[in-house]
């Protein structure tokens, strides 16, 4: 309301100690005072604004500019998403006002050593037990590849479904067998959630360190740690119920499935690792709202500061 004072921001609660998503769907959502309401045939739910981290809006639901300022003051993130996060479709803005995460993963992705580095961390967190810290990019495919290979092939003799390969074109959605079909479906809905946690930390979706070259290259990256735990044996299991809508029937077990296996939490946390060596909140200690300048190689000085008589002198 006029008159309600942006918070400090020292008074806003660090990532670690928030809420870290709430998913909204056909309601209304508003401002009151410091609360964000959300209203529908059940009544309203006032939630502290400053407590949560990201706010997902699902299908049928409205917001207004005051709710919006309100999110925006308290670094809250907005993304408009698919039913229980199942697609991806925009944000309002990052989480933290730190650009560190996005930092790392810039340098990370443009030095061969860091990224290839991540790469095999990527592997290890999907087919763990495996020694690959000697492994070129080349190698590391290959071996994913048959790893990849041998899921399908389990998920097919588990659930009796016929499998001839990866058959996916986009232009082409029924022109596929029912388990690529489920496989398509699947998969765009875990994109969709990966993508939000993603733009939310502050993150770039484009820059990949396995893809590259796609505005979604990060998003295909973190997404390929959960396939073959989520959606590909869902995939299959779903094709052998034969529904007679098997892309709408696998993206509601998708969206279970997800919540089920803590994507959005686990997701958060491998980023983090993947990007800096720790899932520590370490830009919200450093201070969020601290802009420096850059002073040559890894040194900054404060910023707001003239640096007249120091120009002179030199």
């Amino acid at each position: 309301m006029p008159g309600v004072d942006k918070p400090d921001l020292q008074a806003v609660p660090q990532i670690k100690g928030r809420l870290s998503f709430i998913y909204l769907e056909r309601c209304a959502v508003s401002r009151e005072d410091s609360a964000i309401t959300a209203t529908d045939v059940r009544g309203t739910v006032c939630l502290p604004a400053a407590a949560v981290s990201v706010i997902m809006l699902g299908p049928g639901t409205t917001i207004t500019h005051r709710a919006v300022e309100l999110l925006g003051d308290v670094g809250a993130s907005i993304v408009w998403v698919g039913e229980r996060g199942v697609r991806y479709y925009a944000h309002g803005r990052p989480l933290t006002h730190s650009s560190a995460l996005l930092e790392a993963q810039a340098r990370a992705v443009s030095n061969i050593r860091l990224r290839l580095a991540v790469a095999r961390q990527m592997y290890e967190m999907r087919f763990p037990g495996e020694d690959v810290s000697h492994l070129t990019m080349q190698q590391l495919r290959g071996r994913e590849g048959s790893r990849i290979r041998s899921v399908y092939r389990a998920c097919s003799k588990e659930t009796g479904v016929p499998w001839d390969g990866r058959r996916y074109d986009p232009g082409n959605y029924a022109g596929s067998d029912a388990v690529n079909q489920a496989l398509s479906a699947a998969n765009s809905c875990l994109y969709g959630v990966v993508h939000s946690v993603i733009v939310s930390l502050g993150c770039s979706p484009g820059l990949g360190f396995v893809h590259t070259g796609h505005e979604r290259a990060f998003v295909y990256d973190v997404a390929d740690l959960y396939k073959a735990e989520v959606t590909i044996p869902l995939a299959f299991r779903m094709a052998g119920e034969h529904p007679e809508n098997v892309g709408a029937a696998t993206r509601r077990a998708v969206r279970d499935a997800i919540s089920g296996a803590h994507v959005l939490e686990r997701s958060v946390h491998d980023i983090k690792t993947l990007l800096t060596g720790t899932d520590e909140d370490v830009a919200e200690e450093d201070g969020t709202d601290v802009l420096c300048l850059w002073d040559c190689g890894h040194r900054v000085v404060k910023g707001g500061v003239s640096y007249a008589d120091e120009t002179e002198q030199k």
